[in-house]
């Protein structure tokens, strides 16, 4: 990147405070930060470490008005910085076209400019869209339909009936549809249920490396448009997610759940089966959800509780070691008590 901090302005719709005639060469993060780099600062906090290096600028918050750098002052920073990421360096589709070695089942309908890598299996009936690029070695299973402009990193396998929609991202080694884990014991053994349901992922949602979404036992299991999964999250069947929702990584989902729509799940999150968790609830990481959630919450702890309860919770246990410590001392004084008065009932 080479341009004015004012050109870089307008770009992101912000305000200049300070000499607009600067001159970016690069973008950075605050630890390497030199002149000519541009950085972001979410809070006062982190503009005073950007303050104390060589930085020729700092895209800040609205409620920023100054400092000894010149800024650039907008609603959001994280969003204005990661669009000026993306123009520095958009990804670019450089391959298109079916690679001689790929195997393209029967009755496959493919849509312009696609490109499907090495060894990469599409099977009968499937539909793959305009624009989207399968990498190698990836499997797509019968009647699957693919959407435009998504994108399929290697190794990932999509399952039979599958749906997935248009600007989808989905990273190594996922696997979509396979089997929930269904089974009922009769006479001491497991029987597994068959599950003839399918997955429907709709658009605008990015699905991380090695995660698991099961297709539903019977209907489908849904992620609606503009959700994002983090790696090496498990998705059981039936699971319904909302819009917009931010799935962190690790976390285990068990099926029949509903999440609505603006959910956050922090890391190593685990949630008990057929509940739901109302829209714009955040919970914390390494939660246990074992009961439904409402509307507008934020829970931690196991089982996951209000935070504020959490937090006295942690902290009473916190106290415990001096609390045993006083009911010991109260012990020994009321013995002595006893003592004493037992002493003076048998003169």
């Amino acid at each position: 990147m080479k341009k004015t901090l004012g050109e870089i302005a307008e770009l992101i719709g912000g305000e200049v405070v300070g000499d607009p005639k600067v001159r970016i060469t690069e973008l950075t993060g605050i630890e390497k930060a030199r002149e000519g780099s541009l950085v972001f600062a979410r809070d006062v906090r982190y503009l005073r470490e950007a303050e104390a290096t060589g930085v020729s600028a700092v895209i800040v918050p609205l409620e920023i008005e100054r400092s000894v750098k010149p800024i650039i002052r907008v609603g959001n920073p994280d969003y204005a910085f990661s669009k000026l990421i993306e123009m520095d360096s958009p990804r670019k589709q450089t391959k298109k076209g079916i690679h001689k070695t790929a195997v393209i089942g029967e009755n496959v309908k493919t849509g312009k400019d696609i490109y499907v890598g090495a060894h990469a299996v599409i099977e009968d009936g499937s539909e793959i869209g305009d624009n989207t690029v399968i990498y190698p070695m990836v499997f797509i299973g019968e009647n699957v339909k693919i959407g435009s402009n998504t994108l399929i990193y290697a190794n990932v396998s999509i399952r039979e009936e599958a749906s997935i929609g248009n600007n989808v991202i989905i990273h190594n080694g996922a696997v979509i549809g396979s089997d929930g884990f269904g089974f009922v014991r009769e006479e001491g053994k497991y029987h597994k249920v068959p599950q003839i349901g399918r997955v429907v992922i709709e658009d605008d949602v990015e699905i991380g490396a090695n995660v698991t979404v099961d297709r539903a036992t019977l209907g489908e299991t849904i992620i609606k448009k503009g959700t994002k999964i983090d790696n090496l999250v498990q998705i059981a069947h039936n699971v319904v997610i909302g819009e917009n929702c931010a799935i962190v990584a690790q976390v285990g989902i068990s099926g029949s759940v509903e999440l609505r729509d603006n959910v956050t799940l922090a890391g190593q999150v685990g949630v008990s089966g057929h509940l739901t968790i109302g829209e714009n609830s955040v919970v914390a990481g390494k939660s246990g959800v074992t009961k439904n959630i409402p509307p507008n919450s934020y829970v931690s702890g196991f089982p996951a509780q209000p935070h504020k309860e959490e937090l006295k919770i942690k902290a009473s246990l916190q106290r415990l070691p001096l609390l045993l410590k006083i009911v010991q001392e109260l012990q020994e004084k009321v013995n002595k008590i006893g003592k004493i008065v037992g002493g003076i009932g048998n003169r």
